[in-house]
């Protein structure tokens, strides 16, 4: 009898997916499974995988390809413990998805959001603290608010912050988001405790409460875009580039496994690029 708990320890142990991840796909698989029953998953043929990508109530390309991928996850793990000598989804073709262009903050909106938090008070200095970490640092969500104390190194200006799949990478400290975090660490509810963001408990923040936050600061900033934690770690990355950061340097800050993933970050302002390539081209007069 199939048992997805098998399944949810491959994708964590062996695949180290992220705990958002997991959950994800075996929450698509179990969707999946219930579809097509009382057909058995192993008789799944690329039609019917097709079939239910494509008409399953998806919304968008990228929630299909999301549905697609944790199928294909899920088959190919089945391959791998001798369930089926096939996988029925590898000739299903990903769906197109258009040109993903993240919502950017202007360095002046990124400015205005971090001083509209009100700093009189404990929570204050500590959403002001999160926000100089979420754009400083260009951390994501899930890394900003499982930060510990043992993890900040200020003398030497670093933080050893966990990404996806646990991996850990050293990413700079500036002296802003530094000195927030000192200013908010001595008024936390529990200053002795290892957990850098809490709650007014003591205990770790949760990402919801950081997305609520940021959102009611981009409104008391007078700030329109659709904006969330992470719209703070691409514009991060977006300044980076544009100011002439070697990608590669960016692709290790953000902690990207693949620098295809990076190259989103290229879509510079076309009257930044423009003004470079004319400065240095050796064909322009000027």
């Amino acid at each position: 009898m199939l048992d997805l708990n098998d399944y949810r320890e491959y994708l964590q142990y062996d695949c180290r997916k992220s705990p958002n991840t997991v959950a994800s796909y075996c929450s698509d698989v179990k969707t999946f499974l219930d579809w097509i029953a009382p057909k058995d998953y192993y008789d799944a043929t690329n039609e019917d995988i097709e079939k239910y990508v494509l008409e399953h109530g998806f919304k968008s390309a990228r929630s299909q390809s999301r549905a697609l991928s944790a199928i294909r996850s899920f088959y190919g793990w089945l391959r791998r413990e001798n369930e089926i000598a096939e996988d029925p989804s590898a000739k299903v073709d990903m769906p197109k998805l258009d040109v993903y262009h993240p919502a950017v903050l202007s360095l002046e909106e990124v400015t205005a959001i971090i001083d509209s938090v009100d700093t009189s008070s404990w929570n204050g200095l500590r959403d002001r603290a999160i926000l100089e970490v979420l754009y400083g640092c260009g951390l994501r969500v899930s890394e900003a608010s499982s930060m510990k104390y043992s993890d900040i190194f200020f003398k030497d200006g670093y933080i050893k912050v966990f990404g996806k799949g646990s991996k850990s990478r050293l990413v700079p400290l500036g002296e802003m988001a530094a000195e927030a975090i000192r200013n908010y660490s001595s008024v936390a509810p529990d200053p002795g405790s290892d957990i850098v963001f809490q709650n007014k408990n003591g205990g770790q923040l949760s990402r919801v409460s950081i997305f609520n936050m940021v959102k009611k600061q981009a409104l008391l900033a007078g700030i329109t875009k659709e904006i969330s934690p992470h719209t703070f770690r691409h514009s991060f990355a977006t300044h980076l580039v544009e100011n002439g950061a070697d990608l590669r340097f960016v692709q290790m800050m953000l902690g990207h496994e693949s620098i295809l993933t990076t190259e989103i970050y290229t879509h510079l302002r076309s009257d930044v690029w423009n003004e470079t390539i004319l400065a240095h081209h050796p064909r322009n007069k000027k």
